[in-house]
């Protein structure tokens, strides 16, 4: 099932995309079973995940019912949200694809002998949907792409082992974490030990920086997350070609590495790493007017034209 987040009057609702048209779950639950509570489960994408078993259920009661009766089911008309508006915990991982590391200057380490690195981005300010613009600040100086394959948690879970990892997956979506990777300093400062390091997280931290989407495809859509094509090009040329079987340290891992540091809870998103191909290392950044689109197998396109900031007042 696709799932999506769309926004009518100001109210955020659960829906699933058929055949590029959206069905408002709820208020076909509501057709299908007038007097039934569990249509609550279906309220918003939230909901969804902290209800488990019930909200698939009811769920999946809507969408055989649109299927049966189009007629009669509800089809959402609002704008579309990113899948998960606000997750509770948006986290990133560095360094994930040993190419990347490559074209960055560096080597990929033994993964028997490193670590996952991962960071957060503040959701509230980061997170924008398909087609919404990401905005560059005026004291941008390189802005880059980098496509991103992301779990959705559907589970709380702590210390959870690779093993059982993916009974904590409700679905997957794309993330493309936007970097600043000359961060520009306006304040003069003696420099200090790690100075790079922060300018580098601060540099993801920006407005606009973590476009999502565009749905959510639960994981019994996807049996083999390691195996999925990714791409992004930037109008309309192709910068990233790669696999997340290329991954480092694949989906099930990382939830056990960071699960050992952070309670895992319904709505946190994990995007797992960018492959080879980013701007900086071909020497592009973006720009005002640029239009970047990633695709990754099985999920479908997430595509956000770019702005200057002046663009967007």
């Amino acid at each position: 099932m696709k799932l999506v987040t769309f926004e009518v009057s100001g109210v955020s609702k659960l829906g699933a995309l058929i055949n590029d048209r959206i069905l408002d779950l709820k208020a076909t639950y509501e057709v299908a079973s007038p007097d039934d509570a569990q249509k609550r489960a279906l309220r918003n994408m939230m909901t969804y995940l902290n209800r488990g078993e019930a909200a698939k259920e009811a769920a999946q009661k809507a969408l055989d019912y649109a299927v049966s009766n189009p007629d009669k089911a509800v089809w959402g008309k609002g704008v579309l949200q990113a899948p998960i508006p606000c997750p509770p915990k948006l986290l990133l991982l560095a360094g994930n694809y040993a190419e990347h590391i490559r074209e960055g200057g560096g080597e990929a380490p033994e993964k028997q002998t490193t670590t996952p690195r991962f960071f957060m981005k503040p959701p509230s300010i980061t997170v924008i949907a398909h087609e919404q613009p990401i905005i560059i600040p005026p004291n941008a100086v390189w802005v880059d792409w980098e496509a991103e394959f992301a779990v959705v948690i559907g589970k709380r879970g702590k210390f959870v082992s690779a093993s059982d990892a993916y009974d904590y997956i409700a679905g997957y979506t794309i993330v493309n974490d936007v970097s600043e990777r000359e961060l520009r300093i306006e304040t003069e400062r003696v420099e200090r030990e790690m100075d790079d390091f922060f300018d580098w997280l601060n540099g993801k931290w920006i407005d606009t920086f973590a476009p999502m989407g565009p749905c959510l495809v639960t994981k019994d859509e996807i049996p083999d997350p390691d195996n999925l094509n990714l791409t992004l090009k930037v109008n309309g040329v192709t910068k990233q070609d790669s696999n997340t079987g290329n991954m480092i340290f694949n989906a099930a891992e990382l939830i056990e590495f960071i699960s050992r540091y952070i309670t895992l809870e319904p709505g946190d998103v994990i995007s797992t790493g960018t492959p080879e191909g980013t701007g900086h290392a071909l020497g592009e950044r973006l720009k005002d007017g640029d239009v970047v689109e990633i695709e990754i197998e099985k999920i479908g396109v997430l595509r956000n034209p770019v702005r200057g900031a002046q663009s967007n007042e």
